[in-house]
């Protein structure tokens, strides 16, 4: 039982790491690929433009607020819809386990995430962004919740991020995600498929390490400035031991700047997976 609830876990907090750079460039990746997705509101500009500012000063409680104003003028707004998803994704991150029942106020703020997520969808189901952020909410979602749901989830994340991926190919944030996923999911042994099976009634969805090196890559590709895409195919690279492939994307870390608020401490985890591998 402990096998299955360590190899889930694992999987659902590489899944929805707060450094993931969609959070901050969705809204260029949708006025390039998806104009339809920007408000031309001129009554809510104010409001979105001061809603960026805050979510870029990592004040997503208060960039919430903005777009709750928004909504108020115009309930089927898609941009603050969306951005709401991805500010109360945020929101409920930053709250610290060392607060009394912090999974069940983490659960509640993902779940409005997941709510507007939801919305945005239903606003405009052939955005890329609506589906990418049903994926983020409900990996979020499984990370505090039972194993059993956690299952469950694994199947509807992977599915959201296929449709975000055909609604738009240039989505290196869902290849991301969908990289981290394959590797997770391949990383879940027949032992521990076996015992979810009989104890749930129920086994993971399989994952391929070569699938995930291959999103990894094009999430790379799409996104060359961010590190932890090259962070992250670095770790599928060392899943099947292609060691000189993953020591190239480590070190080419060292060369990209900052960008997101944990792009620091990915930036130490590259140097010491480095060290760990200089001699395979």
């Amino acid at each position: 039982m402990r096998l299955i609830l360590t190899g889930f876990i694992l999987f659902a907090s590489l899944c929805v790491q707060r450094s993931f750079p969609y959070e901050t460039g969705t809204a260029a990746a949708e006025e390039n690929r998806t104009p339809c997705c920007k408000s031309e509101n001129p009554d809510t500009a104010q409001f979105l433009s001061q809603a960026e500012q805050l979510y870029a000063e990592f004040k997503p409680k208060e960039a919430s607020a903005e777009l709750l104003k928004v909504l108020e003028l115009d309930p089927n707004d898609f941009e603050a819809t969306t951005k709401l998803s991805r500010a109360y994704l945020d929101v409920g991150d930053m709250i610290p386990e060392s607060v009394s029942d912090w999974r069940g106020k983490r659960l509640k703020e993902y779940r409005k995430a997941e709510e507007y997520a939801r919305r945005a969808v239903n606003l405009n189901p052939n955005s890329t962004w609506g589906h990418f952020y049903v994926a983020a909410s409900l990996g979020s979602i499984a990370l505090v919740s039972s194993i059993s749901k956690q299952i469950d989830l694994a199947a509807e994340i992977r599915s959201a991020l296929e449709k975000a991926i055909a609604l738009d190919p240039k989505n290196g944030f869902a290849y991301h995600v969908y990289g981290i996923w394959h590797r997770k999911m391949a990383e879940i042994g027949k032992a521990r498929r076996l015992l979810a099976s009989v104890v749930f009634g129920r086994s993971p969805p399989s994952g391929n390490l070569e699938t995930s090196v291959e999103y990894l890559k094009r999430a790379v590709a799409l996104n060359p400035n961010v590190i932890a895409s090259r962070l992250e195919l670095a770790k599928s690279y060392i899943a099947v031991e292609n060691w000189s492939m993953a020591r190239s994307s480590l070190a080419a870390v060292r060369e990209l700047p900052i960008q997101f608020s944990d792009d620091a401490k990915h930036k130490r985890r590259a140097e010491q997976l480095l060290e760990e591998i200089k001699g395979r």
